[in-house]
């Protein structure tokens, strides 16, 4: 959907009022020819971004057209690194904003911190442009719903990057429990154990590393001093720019438990016990150890993670057991296996054994697909309600263990009904001269 020059000015005014800058990009909303060459940029250069990006440029067809980074090493590297892969040099942008301008550019991949997932997203949806972004989806309840709103207003294709729901072993897993194979199915066990979840050596605050524009990444978050420990790899340990593990693997997980049973909606109840018991010599603010219950009905979400441990049920550090009241299906990246319940009237099992089928990573499927969507401009695998709804159950996750509450989602107020403090987490609050996109 295109809407006009002004209308668009007057929307990014009013989000970014006060702000020095003032993107007047165009909507063109335009749906690619099957021929046309696909041009993405990449909005956070570093980590799982790049590795999305290399995805893309691997297919036929795709260009990288501009690289986006607040840090100047960082960008100088994969520039680079870039121009040398396919032989011209990407653009070159620290503000994002200034790249969304670009009407050539068809698609960006957002591979930011989590806090910066929401504002270069809701623009590049109102810019036109098509987005792959990393999960989960936004960093607050609010902003995905901001973000869903973003992307259908807009008619954008939008790939959340659950990869999951692109792999053959998980979509062939799925088949399987949807089959009835494993009976009535009442409960998952998730787990996620690893050692990074207890956040990096606890070190003093230091200067601002050269080339790297501070205030610019931490963006709507508040304003901190530096400090190495809450910067590259280790900021999703601090609550201002993620969600721990709840948010990093937990969005993963809890994604195939939801998809196992086609659930769209909010659990009724979420319940959430753990804290800080470990490695007080890391830095940390998001929980090492935790056990949440969603409460769906005639089903039980149970997630478990323990940080600093890489070990975990059925020889697996993290994984998913899906329990039925004839068969167990546990699965992970790497396989899933069935384990069937003994009959003891019959003697035999309650269902035929099947053979272990082993997966493998499938982050170039999701991306291929993305792009396959791009032209087809069909709703991809993880679409963006999706990635929406799974990163809320994890938020929620963590609210009810902050708040130290037994939660209730009321779907008609979109609030956790009369628990203020819990409420109070739903929102961010923007610092200016940001503006939360409402």
């Amino acid at each position: 959907m295109s809407v006009s020059r002004r209308q668009f000015l007057n929307n990014t005014a009013t989000l970014m009022a006060g702000t020095a800058i003032l993107s007047p990009l165009l909507l063109h909303g335009k749906a690619s020819s099957p021929n046309e060459k696909i041009r993405v940029a990449l909005i956070g250069c570093r980590g799982m971004g790049w590795g999305d990006l290399q995805n893309a440029v691997k297919q036929p067809g795709v260009e990288c057209a501009a690289l986006c980074d607040v840090d100047e090493a960082v960008l100088n590297k994969r520039t680079a690194e870039m121009a040398k892969q396919q032989g011209t040099a990407p653009a070159q942008y620290k503000d994002f904003r200034r790249l969304l301008e670009d009407k050539s550019i068809d698609a960006v991949i957002i591979g930011t911190p989590d806090h910066w997932h929401c504002l270069p997203f809701v623009y590049a949806c109102q810019a036109g442009k098509d987005v792959y972004v990393e999960k989960p989806l936004g960093n607050t309840i609010a902003e995905c719903d901001a973000m869903v709103k973003a992307a259908r207003s807009n008619n954008r294709v939008v790939q959340v990057g659950q990869q999951q729901r692109s792999g053959p072993h998980w979509i062939n897993a799925m088949n399987i429990i949807k089959s009835g194979k494993l009976g009535q199915l009442r409960k998952v066990n998730i787990w996620a154990n690893f050692n990074y979840g207890v956040g990096a050596a606890i070190v003093p605050d230091s200067k601002v590393p050269e080339g790297v524009d501070f205030d610019f990444w931490l963006g709507p978050a508040p304003a901190r001093s530096f400090n190495a420990a809450r910067f590259h790899s280790t900021w999703r340990m601090f609550w201002d720019y993620g969600g721990g593990l709840m948010t990093d693997w937990g969005v993963h997980l809890l994604d195939v438990a939801l998809w196992a049973k086609d659930i769209t909606t909010m659990p009724a109840a979420i319940m959430a016990t753990g804290g800080n018991f470990t490695a007080p010599d890391r830095a940390h603010e998001t929980f090492d150890t935790m056990n949440v219950v969603f409460q769906h009905k005639d089903y039980l979400i149970n997630w478990d993670h323990t940080a600093g441990t890489q070990n975990g049920p059925y020889g697996r550090s993290y994984g998913l057991a899906f329990i039925g009241n004839d068969a167990t299906m546990v699965i992970d990246r790497n396989a899933w296996e069935l384990f069937p319940e003994w009959d003891d009237q019959a003697k035999k099992p309650k269902t035929s054994p099947l053979e272990k089928q082993s997966g493998g990573e499938s982050h170039e499927l999701h991306m291929k697909n993305f792009l396959e969507c791009i032209k087809s401009r069909k709703d991809p695998a993880c679409t963006i309600e999706n990635g929406s709804l799974v990163a809320k159950h994890a938020h929620a996750g963590n609210i009810a263990l902050r708040t130290q509450s037994r939660l209730e989602w009321n779907a008609g107020s979109n609030n956790f009904g009369k628990n203020s403090a819990a409420n109070g987490l739903i929102m961010p609050k923007y610092r200016k001269p940001w503006v939360f996109p409402g």
